[in-house]
């Protein structure tokens, strides 16, 4: 009688969810598609940008952000370079400085005490930009590679529209294995899902690997004051607190030219490390938007999971169950083609429904991982 019951609330529920989700996911969809690129006819000479490097034990991947940058069509008496080391054991250090001594702009290294932190991360932005001399701060990562109208597109950007805050499109570089196409499929996602909320006016995702912001900005918000002691958040924790302080002043820059590109991870405690750090964010979020969703992603996931268990019980039939996967699975698959297309990763859309597989239990696995408080980044354990 009690399982009769439970039965009767808990599928209608997961029904609505799931299709609750469809509906969210076509929305997505739409706000992505609305997002129209900044023209390069913009003049851009009042713009000053300063590139900030937070790096530790680099020495395999800096010298390739450093020529990508000696590449860049934006004037070089434009923007500086701005290296944050963190007490690297390696030679990274070494590297910077022997390519500054022949570089065609300007490079400043800047060598971080080892001292223990929460946040190494915000810890060598924020020492960074006390030396910074540009209007606008740039943020990437020492094992990135960008373009070469890569900060001309920021910079275009910034001029069309006075941005506060300027979220740019990250992937991973060229796919040699099933988890490469599998993390690449999974953080287009996130791409997408963070560009089409900031369409709709309600910032939620961003990347530091390709972020821009006003100095004064940063500084009229207090920097990182208030989330130093979380152990991620260095970008989204910043721009919920710019979006409080200027609604509308949030952009996502949609231009192929300002694609930043990472390496895909190639072992899985790398890979479990960085997403059980984002996922400890969630229960920080002092806004209640990127909350609200990143519970109801978790919960529709999860609706799944509810879901497939009850047909193998054989409380839900096989025709129901296959017309719920459908319902979530459809419209990712047209929400994610779109975002992988733009992101010129073609080959990764055979990979797909392999990820949509996994995804529920990702999901799940992650949200409940998050709740121990410990986390490891550069072979630190950050508490």
């Amino acid at each position: 009688m009690v399982q009769t019951y439970l039965l009767s609330w808990l599928i209608p529920l997961l029904s609505f969810l799931i299709m609750s989700y469809a509906i969210f996911t076509f929305m997505l969809l739409f706000l992505w598609k609305r997002i129209k690129p900044v023209g390069s006819d913009v003049n851009t000479e009042a713009v000053w940008i300063s590139v900030i490097v937070p790096v530790r034990n680099e020495a395999e991947n800096i010298k390739f952000l450093l020529e990508d940058l000696s590449q860049q069509i934006f004037p070089k008496n434009q923007f500086e370079l701005l290296v944050t080391d963190d007490s690297s054991v390696d030679n990274t250090a070494e590297i910077v400085r022997q390519y500054a001594a022949i570089s065609n702009y300007t490079i400043r290294l800047i060598s971080l005490p080892d001292i223990p932190t929460t946040s190494p991360k915000k810890r060598a932005i924020e020492t960074a930009i006390t030396h910074a001399s540009g209007n606008l701060i740039v943020t990437t990562d020492g094992d990135c590679r960008v373009g070469s109208g890569w900060l001309q597109s920021i910079a275009a950007s910034y001029a069309a529209t006075g941005a506060k805050l300027i979220s740019s499109p990250v992937t991973f570089t060229q796919e040699t294995s099933l988890t490469d196409h599998l993390q690449t499929v999974e953080f287009a996602s996130l791409i997408g899902s963070g560009a089409a909320a900031i369409s709709a006016g309600h910032p939620s995702l961003c990347n530091g690997a390709n972020l821009a912001y006003q100095k004064e900005v940063f500084q009229e918000v207090n920097g990182f004051e208030g989330v130093k002691h979380i152990a991620s958040g260095d970008d989204e924790f910043l721009m919920h607190k710019i979006a409080a302080r200027y609604p509308g002043g949030i952009y996502f820059l949609k231009d192929p030219a300002a694609i930043v590109s990472t390496k895909p991870h190639k072992s899985w405690g790398q890979f479990f490390r960085q997403r059980k750090r984002w996922a400890s964010k969630w229960k920080h979020y002092q806004s209640k938007t990127p909350l609200i969703l990143a519970l109801y992603i978790f919960s529709c996931n999860f609706s799944l999971l509810l879901a497939g268990l009850l047909c193998i019980s054989g409380n839900l039939g096989g025709a129901p169950f296959l017309i719920l996967i459908a319902a979530k699975c459809i419209p990712e698959w047209f929400f994610l083609g779109t975002v992988l297309r733009f992101l010129q990763k073609p080959a990764s859309l055979l990979y797909i429904p392999v990820t949509q597989v996994f995804y529920s239990f990702y999901v799940c696995f992650f949200g409940l991982a998050a709740q121990k408080p410990e986390y490891e980044w550069k072979g630190r354990k950050l508490v």
